[in-house]
């Protein structure tokens, strides 16, 4: 078997399946560096909590969820509050929005047809999906995913809508140590490859770029040196909205799949 990564140094800036991923890196005889830029999502039930029963008291007239996770873990944290009937009837009463098909399939699990849904993963999709409503003076619930969506959030309230937000979990910011590593490690050209597995990697990888002055010295190593990987279009959708408009991703949106696909990049160069 051809080894088309041997000898390039791949960072890989996810904090779960980072075993795997190493393995397969390896096999292609490529050498794998663990660069965590995801702290642990931890579920702020505490945070959330009352949100979620003003939600249940109030209603809306449309829901947007996000994310699988985030959808299952508002419905688990009702079930918790003994709110559980009276939240699956609003969510499906409702007009309902799915970004995602995880977060579609979730939806479906709980009785819930979503009338607006994205066609390739992105916030940018999902929007592009609502644009033929009409939201004026409406209640939108929106389901966000550790960060606060503030492209959806001004497209909905720039047509009238009352926003509420529910953060079910929430991210963690990466060490320090790590992120200057990985920064210096692009800046000294010492790494072929970095392979993003969520938006929020790339977005903790250039809040600190932004907080040293180093955003351009970034973008330029990933668009000359080192290859910027994504598992899917949101994750590439969040590089190239830093810049980064040199960007690898597997049709097949799974980790496996992003590591094949930069073998293949590789092979072909």
């Amino acid at each position: 078997m051809e080894k088309d990564l041997l000898g390039k140094r791949i960072a890989i800036a996810g904090s779960r399946k980072t075993e795997e991923i190493s393995t397969l890196i390896k096999k292609q005889g490529g050498i794998p560096l663990v660069r965590p830029l995801q702290g642990t999502v931890l579920l702020s039930e505490k945070e959330v909590e009352p949100d979620l029963q003003r939600f249940v008291r109030d209603g809306a007239d449309w829901v947007i969820f996000t994310t699988g996770m985030g959808t299952n873990t508002l419905y688990e944290l009702a079930k918790k509050l003994d709110v559980e009937n009276e939240f699956l009837q609003i969510i499906r009463q409702a007009k309902a929005a799915s970004r995602g098909y995880k977060t579609l399939s979730s939806l479906k699990e709980l009785g819930v047809n979503p009338i607006a849904v994205d066609q390739d993963g992105t916030t940018r999709g999902l929007i592009q999906s609502l644009e033929g409503f009409d939201f004026s003076g409406k209640k939108v619930m929106v389901q966000l995913h550790g960060e606060q969506a503030p492209t959806l959030t001004k497209f909905l309230e720039d047509r009238g809508a009352i926003v509420t937000k529910l953060l079910p979990y929430k991210h963690i910011a990466p060490e320090t140590e790590t992120v200057t590593t990985i920064c210096d490690e692009l800046l000294a050209n010492k790494l072929d490859a970095v392979c993003f597995t969520t938006a929020n990697q790339v977005r903790s990888l250039f809040d600190f770029a932004k907080g040293k002055g180093l955003v351009d010295e970034i973008v330029t190593a990933f668009q000359s040196n080192t290859l910027a990987v994504a598992v899917g279009k949101v994750t590439a959708e969040a590089l190239k909205e830093e810049g980064v408009t040199r960007v690898i991703v597997p049709e097949n949106e799974r980790m496996g799949a992003m590591v094949i696909e930069l073998s293949r990049y590789n092979r072909s160069m």
